[in-house]
């Protein structure tokens, strides 16, 4: 039972509290008169083992996620009990997190509260409850070290409903949410698989498969391509940016300064970049200024991965890219960027990395990496379908991205309309909810 002094006099809310209309059959009360709240304690790490000896011990958020319950410790002396069917919330730490539990019998943390729901309320729509007031709890732990107090749970207005209409609205619910979670799994499923379509394309692309319709209709062979290395293919000698440290400055008083880290992404990224000071600027710049249609190689960390220079910009370059110039007599600066981000040359690349901790290429193995070169016009064929499939993926991509956003705003706004009796599911006729709380009668847990 709920501790006397966790319950209010009067079950209902007063009117000019309640945070909005429900349906006439429905009444609000405090959460605290139709749940238990149980807190949890914390046990010596001296009592607990991870033999399976006694029951299971959570020790807080980090046990829970995606509503189960991982078991690492296990407690013969136990401190605070919570039952199966209880509603383990995380409220110390990462606030928030939600089990319904479904072992007989575990020995809580102080990290975590039990809600052990009433008779008279459904477990599965306290825990859906919970779910939808899970960023108001969330917000209210406030302090340095975030929490939520047993305040914060108990004193939350609950729009009660007849116990035939909770049925119907967790039916309801779990119904909408197991469309959205296929929609979402589906979705994950694309983004997941980018990467991989993306790596078939381009080793279709440099094996001469992408464009053997286009050599039958130009009468070319493949064996019109060449094997050649990337030095070769370069207008200057492939070099790397300063070994320098460098010296810093704030962005009005400095030259932009770009590192491998700001290439990971395969494109230039200049929102999180470094700038370096003028005078330093000026000694980089002489020795190496960067082009439009230059490829950056990080050569440092997330190796083999490169960018294209696509603007007119002043910048320099860190030890950790290297700079391939692209020989356009030779070579199309796209085709060049395409082959050496696709497995052809990944596996070359990681066959020479060096370093323990942080790989390493080095330049002399960068310039003996082999590509397949065609003629330039089958390069630019080849550039012009991949850029066309590689388009039209990351549109399925970017909208399988906007399916994952939506879902869980989907989740919540289906959740309040639930809890506003907006599911189309009440039925006026039943008996008013209060019926069940109006005084003199026992909430049995």
């Amino acid at each position: 039972m709920p501790k006397k002094k966790d319950i209010p006099a009067s079950p209902f809310v007063p009117e000019g509290e309640q945070p909005y209309p429900v349906p006439e059959n429905w009444c609000w009360v405090k959460f605290s008169n139709i749940i238990e709240l149980i807190s949890g304690r914390d046990a010596a790490l001296a009592d607990c083992n991870s033999e399976g000896l006694g029951i299971p011990y959570i020790l807080g958020a980090s046990n829970i996620e995606n509503n189960a319950f991982t078991i690492e410790r296990w407690i013969e002396a136990p401190q605070v009990v919570s039952k199966k069917g209880d509603i383990l919330l995380s409220v110390k730490g990462t606030i928030g997190k939600l089990y319904v539990q479904q072992e007989e019998n575990v020995n809580i943390s102080r990290q975590i509260m039990a809600v052990r729901p009433a008779r008279v309320l459904k477990n599965k729509l306290a825990y859906l409850f919970l779910q939808f007031v899970c960023d108001e709890l969330r917000a209210a732990g406030n302090g340095l070290i975030p929490g939520i107090s047993r305040a914060d749970i108990l004193d939350k207005a609950f729009p009660f409903m007849p116990l035939p209409e909770q049925h119907r609205i967790v039916n309801r619910i779990e119904g909408l949410f197991a469309k959205l979670d296929a929609a979402k799994e589906k979705a994950q499923a694309v983004v997941d698989g980018f990467e991989l379509r993306k790596s078939a394309i381009l080793h279709k692309a440099f094996t001469g498969e992408l464009t053997e319709r286009w050599r039958k209709e130009h009468g070319v062979g493949l064996d019109s391509w060449e094997k050649r290395n990337i030095q070769s293919v370069c207008a200057m000698k492939i070099t790397d940016g300063t070994h320098k440290t460098p010296i810093y400055c704030e962005e009005d008083e400095g030259i932009p300064f770009i590192s491998a880290k700001d290439v990971t992404s395969g494109k230039i990224c200049w929102d999180n970049i470094r700038y370096i000071i003028p005078e330093l600027h000026e000694e980089l710049y002489q020795r190496l200024a960067p082009q439009v249609d230059d490829i950056l190689l990080a050569k440092n960390g997330t190796t083999g991965v490169a960018a294209i220079v696509e603007e007119e910009k002043i910048f320099d370059l860190y030890v950790t890219l290297a700079v391939l110039r692209p020989n356009k007599e030779t070579i199309v600066p796209e085709y060049l960027l395409y082959i050496v981000n696709s497995p052809i040359c990944k596996l070359q690349f990681d066959e020479h990395l060096t370093g323990i901790g942080v790989p390493n290429l080095h330049l002399r193995d960068i310039k003996e990496v082999l590509l397949n070169v065609p003629s330039l016009e089958e390069q630019r064929e080849i550039v012009r379908i991949i850029d066309k499939i590689i388009v039209n993926h990351q549109q399925a991509q970017e909208a399988a991205e906007a399916v994952l956003a939506q879902t869980d705003t989907m989740k919540k706004a289906i959740l309040a309309r639930a809890f506003r009796g907006e599911l189309g599911t009440n039925d006026p006729a039943e008996e008013w909810a209060g019926a069940l709380l109006e005084a003199g009668k026992k909430i049995c847990f």
